[in-house]
């Protein structure tokens, strides 16, 4: 569709009259040659466009009009204000180009503009080149579609008003007011200088933000916020700006620079210095006061920047501001070292002090003049000073803090102990410390060290009273049977009633088995008995004592075996495992006075770290798992965290040692195996003892022989303190056959030893009075290389240390023992 071009009308000057009134945009669109842009001559314009331009020629408002797809610009003199240096070039450019930094954002306008579109924009933020370097402009922006004669949009028009200064002006107001809040909970100058840095960095988009101390001519930063460069904290000299803008810093005022490159005032080594640390603009704000220059916050663009009115009024709002907050926090600071019970310092690497609080007066004594005249290894012990120095040599090498104790001498010639902490200073030549003195918390540690033991003392005498009233009942019970059935077998061989002394001895070795049964269990508390670890089926086993559990358990009680089908061997010992069992079966069994039922079972499990690493003992891998389970009383929480604890018992006191668990326990860990209780009240207790699997197979048991190997007259040494003992030895011995030479102790028995009298074998007991056994077998061994010895003792440790204890040609068997064991070994020894 064509468009009608009217002809223009021109004024007395040459010029279209649509032009007339429109300003210096008007003057500079008058002359333009518009012929090369996509507009054409000017005289062929439509006056479609000829009207829109004449009404934003004369508007006061910033205007500008974007025609057709090129969005060529034509604007008044109130926009070429807004777009700075990009005037007059902008005038009759494509927005794309004429504004590159925003050419997407204005495509956008655009394009929906030339649809038809209307766009609104409020406090839209968008930075612009105009005047050579970056800078955020925030705007209201509304733009319109232009129609062309057919109605149809042919350009976009937009009236915008920059927003600039109240956007920031609110944006500083709100950045002010939440910064002098947070501030408020700072107490050290560090924490401030960090956080405002941290903030203003961000906000104002900068490199590198910092606070710096000034004194004598140096600035020292201990903070700085760095946005893509490094960081700059140390010591700085201001003289190298140049006295140009040490002068400005004088007056007061923010020294602003634009473009380091280009600043008149700094010299060349400072603009050098500058570049070396990446600086291509700042804004320095000095601190006064009163007439001493006290503190300098900068404000860097890695890049030159057009920094606004409004920026600088901010960086010197946010200076005062910081200046006030590391004042107060100074005094906190101040008064907080006055009053502090802890010995505080500043030193230097050298060996001097060169500041400390009151406390050290207080701790030590020593006047402050004192202290800072003479050098601090002066004050410390002489052990300690060594150590000292080189835990201060390292904090000066790593620049990291550290702590370590040592003791400082007192004006009245004691010691103190003092714990510290230092750390240190940027500067690289002093350090801050904090010393506590440890005086007093020695004396309490003492005293409670104290205490301790006598805690310790009185748990043991508890846990000795326990055990005693426990195994004294049970020996006491004990040996009445023994005590009992030797007397009527004394009476009943009197008066020749022989059919009776079978029963009374079977009586009487039943009641010392039972004993030796309570010591073993004490024994296995400890995890010191000597365990004979071979493959074993414990399926077999609970099927081997099964009648005897159903016999033991009553008629109240349900027995019901799970035996797994597919059971590993495992690897334990067997008597040892029979005894848990039964153990725990009695336990089940009294657990339960009114009846119930009690299920053991068998099964395979294995066992990974992640189940393992809260035992360290215990390794992962394949286990056997035998379960004794009742639906008995149960146990509390606090019943469970004891019960494997020694002598603890919840049986009155008398009826019981306490070490059933103790010895399950003792006898599976040492056997590396691990054990577990689940209870609760009212609902029963389970236990579980894992047992490691074995992959050998279980040993065919041979058919028992009652037959005791007898001797062929050779000569047994034996030495035995015990005359009980010595006795019943010294009969066995001439009734299999042997020839026995007795000793009470090593010094009767080395005589005999080193003399030329045959000696075939010796048996000594471990634990002889003196010189002990193995001793006694050294020494032996010295006369007679060759001589074998049988060790017999009632001292379980020496059988845990089985491997390390005996050498070859040496046995050893715990008492008690019957006679045919005894008998038996001897042969064997021999016969070797």
């Amino acid at each position: 569709m064509s468009v009608a071009v009217l002809p223009l009308h021109h004024s007395d000057k040459g010029r279209p009259t649509f032009l007339a009134g429109g300003g210096a945009c008007a003057e500079l669109i008058g002359s333009k040659d518009w012929a090369a842009t996509p507009l054409g001559p000017i005289e062929n314009w439509p006056q479609c466009l000829t009207s829109a331009v004449a009404i934003l020629l004369r508007s006061p408002v910033p205007i500008v009009m974007l025609w057709g797809p090129e969005g060529v610009m034509l604007y008044n003199d109130a926009y070429s204000g807004f777009a700075g240096g990009r005037h007059p070039e902008l005038l009759g450019s494509n927005v794309r180009k004429g504004w590159p930094e925003v050419a997407d954002f204005n495509d956008n306008v655009v394009t929906k503009g030339l649809a038809g579109e209307v766009l609104r924009y409020r406090d839209q933020e968008l930075t612009l080149h105009r005047n050579g370097v970056p800078e955020p402009v925030w705007m209201d922006l509304d733009y319109s579609p232009v129609p062309d004669e057919a109605g149809r949009p042919a350009g976009v028009i937009c009236f915008l008003a920059e927003t600039t200064q109240r956007v920031a002006a609110e944006r500083r107001k709100a950045f002010l007011h939440g910064l002098s809040d947070d501030l408020q909970g700072l107490t050290t100058p560090s924490d401030i200088m960090r956080m405002t840095a941290d903030r203003l960095g961000k906000l104002l988009s900068a490199s590198r933000v910092f606070y710096a101390e000034i004194s004598n001519g140096r600035m020292t930063v201990e903070r700085d916020y760095a946005s893509g460069v490094t960081s700059i904290f140390g010591e700085h000299s201001l003289e190298a700006f140049g006295p140009d803008l040490l002068a400005a810093y004088r007056i007061g005022t923010p020294v602003v620079v634009r473009n380091v490159e280009t600043e008149v005032r700094l010299s060349s080594d400072a603009r050098a210095g500058l570049r070396s640390r990446e600086v291509g603009a700042f804004v320095d704000v000095v601190l006064f006061e009163e007439t001493q220059w006290v503190g300098l916050l900068a404000v860097q663009s890695a890049t030159p920047r057009l920094w606004t009115e409004a920026e600088e009024t901010l960086i010197q709002e946010v200076g005062e501001r910081i200046k006030v907050a590391i004042e107060r926090a100074r005094a906190e600071r101040d008064r907080l070292w006055d009053l502090s019970q802890d010995m505080l310092a500043r030193a230097d690497y050298s060996g001097m002090i060169s500041a400390v609080n009151p406390a050290w007066t207080r701790v030590l004594g020593w006047t402050e003049n004192e202290l800072l005249t003479r050098g601090y290894t002066t004050f410390m012990h002489p052990e300690d000073a060594a150590a000292t120095l080189t835990a201060i040599a390292e904090v000066a090498a790593k620049r990291e803090p550290a702590r370590f104790q040592n003791r400082l001498a007192t004006r009245d010639g004691d010691w103190k102990s003092i714990e510290w902490t230092v750390a240190p200073e940027p500067d690289g030549i002093n350090f801050v410390a904090v010393g506590r003195d440890l005086s007093e918390a020695k004396a309490r540690e003492a005293e409670l060290e104290i205490a301790r033991e006598a805690l310790r003392q009185s748990q043991k005498m508890e846990a000795i009273g326990q055990l005693t009233g426990g195994i004294a009942h049970d020996f006491n019970n004990m040996l009445t049977g023994v005590i009992g059935s030797l007397d009527l077998i004394r009476r009943n061989m009197a008066v020749g009633k022989l059919d009776r002394v079978e029963k009374y001895i079977e009586a009487a070795n039943t009641s010392a088995q039972r004993a030796a049964g309570l010591t073993s269990r004490l024994l296995a508390f400890g995890r010191r008995q000597s365990l004979d670890l071979k493959t074993i089926d414990v399926n077999a086993l609970v099927a081997g004592v099964e009648d005897l559990l159903r016999r033991t358990l009553g008629e109240q009680i349900i027995l019901v075996t799970h035996l797994a089908s597919n059971l590993w061997t495992a690897t334990t010992d067997a008597n040892q495992l029979e005894s848990a069992l039964l153990n725990l079966c009695i336990n089940a069994r009294d657990a339960m006075p009114s009846g119930g039922q009690l299920v053991v079972e068998t099964a395979n499990t294995e066992l990974d770290e992640r189940y393992t690493r809260d035992y360290p003992e215990l390794q992962p891998g394949q286990y056997i798992v035998l379960s004794v389970t009742d639906t008995g009383v149960g146990m509390s929480a606090s019943t469970i965290a004891k019960v494997f604890e020694p002598f603890f018992t919840t049986k009155p006191v008398g009826q019981g040692t306490g070490l059933g668990l103790s010895m399950i326990y003792g006898f599976v860990r040492q056997s590396g195996g691990h054990v577990r209780i689940y209870s609760e009240l009212a609902q029963g207790t389970t236990v579980k003892l894992f047992v490691p699997r074995s992959h050998g197979t279980v040993a065919v048991k041979s058919a028992p022989t009652v037959t005791i190997p007898h001797g062929a007259g050779e000569t047994v040494m034996f030495v035995e303190d015990d005359a009980s003992v010595r006795l019943i030895v010294a009969e066995v011995l001439a009734e299999l056959g042997y020839a026995a030479i007795e000793a009470v102790d090593a010094n009767r028995a080395i005589p005999i030893l080193e003399s030329g009298q045959r000696i075939d074998l010796l048996i000594t007991d471990v634990g002889l009075p003196g010189l002990n056994g193995r001793q006694l077998a050294e020494i032996a061994r010295k006369v007679r290389p060759d001589l074998s010895v049988l060790f017999i003792t009632g001292y379980a440790q020496n059988a845990a240390v089985r491997a390390g204890f005996l050498d070859e040609g040496m046995d050893m068997m715990t008492k008690p023992f019957a006679i045919d064991a005894l008998a038996t070994k001897i042969r064997h020894i021999i016969g070797n």
